[in-house]
């Protein structure tokens, strides 16, 4: 599946000569959007060669990853187990959208406290795991291994080679390390970091192979998950000025410093950047629950 550049025209762009294309990675898959359906690509491939009847993945109550790994196992012919973060959702998980609808495609789900979960990538806790369910192939949290950057490597195209600047919302860093690899020769890419912090440059050097790349962490408005109301007018803003629909974990955040940066004269005029949408839409249904409770505006769907 191929996606297409989609250009965004504003003022703010416009008064300082700076171009702007989204790349439309969430028209790839309604359920396997974006870098969810790169990440996945390869590592299917793998578990069905390797004759693996079973997918087992890690993530929160509105991950992306865990919807788009149930319905890729659905598609596939695949059982799929998700361990979930936090065990007070045994109760009431039916009422979490992004949740029910995995299991509308054939997802398990398990369970554990946040201190479990914290210990996720052990080698007693997941032997505990082989124990409960027997055999299954492996996916980490938020999919990020060495065949996933395979898959996001093939985000950019040979058309893609005159954008001086490619830009990417930031979770585990996988999805930047594939861009930061196929990137053309004399593009910069650049990250925006949804979490809170520094560490991030090492976990992008296990997987990145050049130095063409820089992180952006000023817009993460508090860190994983958070928001506040200027970030969600903004992104209800966008939409109604492109039509455009942006997540508020990842995409909004991204564009929000790209127009901020644009405002501020951050880049030299004919500046031409591409920005990647990578998903997430689906977990704005369970964000407007979380809003709704703090009474905060409600993110247009």
């Amino acid at each position: 599946m191929k996606s297409h550049n989609q250009q965004i025209d504003l003022p703010e762009l416009r008064e300082r000569g700076t171009t702007l294309f989204i790349k439309r990675e969430d028209e790839l898959h309604k359920h396997i959007s974006g870098n969810k359906f790169r990440k996945l690509k390869y590592n299917l491939i793998r578990a069905k060669k390797e004759g693996h009847s079973t997918l087992l993945t890690f993530g929160g109550a509105f991950s992306n990853h865990i919807l788009a790994t149930a319905r890729a196992g659905h598609e596939n012919g695949i059982g799929t187990i998700g361990i979930i973060r936090g065990e007070e959702l045994r109760k009431n998980w039916k009422d979490n959208p992004t949740l029910q609808l995995a299991a509308k495609f054939g997802m398990r789900f398990h369970f554990v406290s946040r201190d479990e979960y914290r210990r996720k990538s052990t080698a007693k806790f997941l032997r505990s795991l082989q124990i409960d369910f027997g055999d299954f192939y492996l996916l980490p949290e938020g999919g990020t291994n060495t065949l996933a950057i395979k898959g996001c490597e093939e985000i950019l195209t040979e058309n893609d080679a005159d954008f001086d600047i490619v830009c990417c919302a930031v979770g585990t860093g996988g999805t930047l390390a594939g861009l930061i690899n196929s990137a053309s020769r004399g593009q910069s890419v650049w990250g925006y970091p949804a979490l809170k912090g520094d560490f991030l440059k090492e976990d992008i050097r296990t997987f990145a192979i050049k130095d063409n790349w820089q992180l952006m962490t000023n817009y993460h408005f508090g860190g994983y998950a958070k928001m506040n109301r200027e970030l969600i007018d903004f992104i209800n803003n966008f939409n109604d000025r492109t039509g455009i629909a942006l997540d508020p974990i990842y995409t909004g955040k991204m564009l929000y410093g790209i127009l901020d940066q644009a405002k501020k004269g951050f880049f030299s005029e004919g500046t031409r950047i591409l920005a990647i949408h990578t998903g997430g839409l689906q977990g704005i249904k369970g964000m407007n629950l979380v809003l709704k409770k703090k009474k905060l505006p409600l993110l247009n769907i």
